[in-house]
């Protein structure tokens, strides 16, 4: 699969009402987006059964019903994240083969699909499931053309490798922004020496460095959005992170683009990154990034976020492009 360089970004428009939501969504506005998203070249859909449990991944099949097959986006989602249907708020990650055998139908009969293009497991499993057995499960999934190809998400070097001896990783999935950079150091080489697609989440970490966000709007955050219980957007973290935001804000305005903008092309910026994901919920918000994967920060730029980075202090992980 030849991808382009962001894809389209499925989490929010999972809606409200479970562990990880975004608030209140309009699934026609969400369907609009995505459509728009396409018609402007993004050939990619990413999800997960998780979001909105299930929801998402129906928004998605609604969106491409009336597509033409030709047209239409490679659509990935994941698995490995289950829920108990009278407890909205559960979320168990569970790596069980039979549980993956009983996911992978579920996201067939709600993407309304009959391949799923990237299957992903989400975490790593917490209910004692060994990475030997959910990755052998999904190379088996491979194996039957249920999936076209695999990868891990939320995975570390060591775990990486683990599954790398019984059978190749297509992709890695890690969060990476200009506020989380952790995966510079080790999961972007490796993958780079492996031969393993990279595709980030949070390029915009959630909003924050978007050039929408402000100390005011964190504070008046709806109580079902899960960005108003996460720590970077409260407090000294939340001024922190709004001054690197601010730094890409004053390069897109010489640029003529939105900060957006900016915080993307600094994730693609990165050695070993194959491609971006990143979230809408209309079709503004899609033209208001689209041009990320478009521009290409110079030096200067680059040395600019990473001063900023370090003297505020912002986020975690090595400071690239630094001096």
């Amino acid at each position: 699969m030849t991808i382009s360089r962001v894809g389209f970004g499925a989490w929010a428009i999972g809606g409200p009402d479970w562990a990880v939501g975004w608030g209140k969504q309009d699934d026609s506005a969400s369907i609009r987006a995505i459509r728009h998203a396409v018609e402007r070249g993004i050939n990619w859909i990413d999800t997960a059964a998780i979001y909105g449990l299930g929801h998402s991944e129906e928004v998605v099949a609604r969106a491409l019903a009336e597509m033409p097959s030709h047209e239409r986006p490679y659509v990935f989602t994941k698995c490995g994240q289950v829920w108990d249907p009278d407890d909205r708020n559960s979320k168990n990650r569970v790596g069980r083969a039979d549980s993956i055998r009983r996911e992978v139908e579920d996201s067939l009969r709600r993407l309304r699909v009959d391949v799923i293009d990237l299957y992903q497991m989400h975490w790593p499993a917490e209910d004692g499931s060994p990475l030997e057995e959910y990755w052998s499960a999904l190379l088996r999934l491979k194996a039957e053309g249920k999936v076209r190809a695999i990868g891990l998400s939320n995975h570390d070097v060591a775990q990486l490798a683990a599954a790398e001896v019984l059978g190749h990783v297509d992709t890695l999935q890690p969060p990476l922004s200009a506020l989380r950079r952790s995966a510079i150091s080790a999961e972007l080489p490796w993958c780079d020496a492996h031969g393993t697609g990279v595709i980030v989440y949070s390029p915009m970490q959630s909003g924050l460095l978007s050039g929408g966000f402000s100390a005011e709007r964190a504070a008046n955050l709806a109580q079902d959005d899960w960005r108003s219980r996460h720590p970077d957007f409260t407090g000294d973290a939340l001024r922190r992170n709004l001054i690197v935001a601010d730094a890409f804000r004053a390069i897109a305005t010489r640029r003529g683009v939105t900060p957006a903008t900016i915080a993307i092309a600094w994730v693609l910026a990165m050695p070993g990154v194959t491609g971006a994901i990143v979230g809408a919920r209309d079709p503004a918000q899609v033209d208001g990034w689209l041009a990320g994967a478009m521009i290409t920060l110079d030096d200067n730029e680059l040395a600019e976020v990473a001063s900023v980075i370090h003297s505020s202090g912002a986020g975690e992980g090595p400071i690239p492009f630094g001096t």
